[in-house]
C-alpha cells in the first residue's frame, strides 16, 4: 500500500491530536498562539493544494 498524503493533510491530523491531547489530559498544556498558527497553516495549505 502507498502512502501518499499532502503536507497539510499531515499538519491537520497533528493539530487534531494536540487538540485532543489538551481536552482530555488537562496538565498538557500548549499555547493557543501554537495551535493556532498550525491551524492556520494547515488550512492554508489544503486550500492551495498542497
Amino acid at each position: 500500500m502507498r502512502f501518499n498524503s499532502s503536507i497539510g493533510m499531515i499538519l491537520l491530523a497533528i493539530y487534531l491530536i494536540l487538540v485532543g491531547l489538551t481536552l482530555i489530559i488537562p496538565s498538557f498544556v500548549i499555547p493557543g498562539i501554537v495551535l493556532g498558527i498550525l491551524a492556520l497553516v494547515a488550512g492554508i495549505l489544503i486550500l492551495i493544494g498542497r
